[in-house]
């Protein structure tokens, strides 16, 4: 198990490494930064590097394994009904657990952070529900894309603008640490009793479904709701003098995210267990297996967070502010193309998408390659959007 947990270390020190190095460029030739503010980030930098393993290695014991063991028992179930029952609840329970959805309630005055909450996860149930169904009776994914992303288009004509960007940004909670792996890893569980040749690539596209769910559940939400502008607040760097001040920041952080992260946690603990007794899928070794997984999860996210929020997120949100009132501003994109192309690796939940796509693949497609390519995905989306708040494109 140590072992493991060094791999896990491993690969996310070479993750966040990069954009600790650029920052530290950044802090030299362009925007000068006080030496507290470096030291608040780099030791971010290191929660973010232990809570990335820490998090990938329970992603891997604990979630993974009940993500199948759930797809595996969907896919035994006669009733369509009950398939589209269980796929509805699963999916609520897990997108109420998801951290991000949290942060994104939180950054939407207009509407109450509870009804946004139980929106985006209803709408998430029901699109994970119909994902299942698309595996069970293979529909062609790229067909229902096609007709959901058209009825996103046509809907979105009838909102106010100012919950466009709300809604497709709801789309992201399916993309969080909760999310990903127990998703991607029922729609392993569901294919796994299929024998045909798309089995293998039918198990992926759930996620892809599901992240339509919220953005027309929030599309139809800012119909009943009078818009306000998104209020994005932007955190100060916590201004420290000593070690000790330091170490005092991020111990005032580390209970509110581990209560967070509780919270977040409890739901699918719960089901779990229910999932256990009704089922008795897992013998004693696995459950065991199981519950450190949780608690390795719990510590791994706990890190992750309150180092991203307490020591990255307020430092990123200065820079960006400083590298706007430059006099070539145009350097905005190309640094934010930079960033965005290590930023991918630095993501808990890409890293157990990219693991379980080697995995499924049997080695076809390697972590190496899908890093590569959807860092440059983002780098491109990050240059276009970088490029729309130059030219104040709406």
């Amino acid at each position: 198990m140590n072992l493991k947990l060094k791999e896990k270390i491993k690969e996310s020190l070479s993750a966040v490494l990069p954009i600790t190095g650029i920052v530290l460029m950044l802090s030299i030739f362009l925007v000068p930064m006080e030496l507290g503010s470096i030291v608040m980030f780099l030791t971010g930098a290191v929660m973010l590097i232990v809570g990335m393993g820490f998090f990938q290695l329970g992603a891997e014991m604990a979630m993974t394994p009940i993500g199948e063991g759930v797809g595996v028992q969907i896919s035994k179930m006669k009733k369509l009904i009950t398939v589209l029952l269980t796929g509805f609840v699963m999916g609520v329970i897990i997108t109420v657990s998801e951290p991000d959805l949290q942060v994104l309630a939180g950054q939407v005055p207009s509407v109450p952070n509870a009804v946004l909450i139980m929106t985006v996860a209803i709408g998430v149930g029901l699109f994970l529900a119909l994902a299942i169904v698309r595996i069970r009776y293979k529909i062609s994914l790229p067909l229902l894309l096609i007709i959901c992303y058209a009825a996103l288009i046509l809907i979105s004509l009838f909102v106010p603008k100012e919950f466009l960007a709300v809604a497709f940004d709801s789309g992201g909670v399916t993309t969080g640490p909760m999310t990903v792996p127990f998703i991607m890893a029922m729609g392993v569980g569901l294919a796994s009793v299929r024998s045909d040749k798309n089995a293998a690539s039918d198990s992926f596209g759930l996620v892809a479904l599901s992240s339509v769910g919220p953005i027309l559940a929030v599309l139809i939400l800012g119909c009943f709701y009078k818009p306000t502008e998104a209020a994005y607040t932007l955190t100060d760097v916590a201004t420290v003098v000593t070690t000790q001040d330091v170490a005092r920041v991020f111990a005032q952080g580390l209970p509110l995210y581990a209560k967070e992260v509780l919270v977040s946690l409890l739901p699918i603990i719960a089901m779990f267990l229910i999932f256990q007794m009704m089922t008795r899928r897992y013998q004693k070794r696995q459950i065991k297996r199981i519950a450190v997984g949780f608690a390795y999860t719990y510590i791994g996210l706990v890190l992750f967070l309150c180092g991203a929020n307490v020591g990255f997120a307020p430092l990123g949100s200065y820079l960006g502010k400083e590298l706007t009132g430059v006099s070539f501003r145009w350097i905005l994109i190309p640094i934010g193309m930079l960033i965005g192309y290590y930023i991918v690796k630095a993501e808990p939940a890409i890293q157990v998408l990219n693991h379980q796509v080697e995995t499924v693949t049997n080695g076809a497609i390697s972590v190496k390659m899908m890093n590569r390519c959807m860092s440059i995905g983002v780098a491109v989306s990050v240059g276009l959007a970088m490029l729309r708040v130059l030219t104040g494109i709406s």
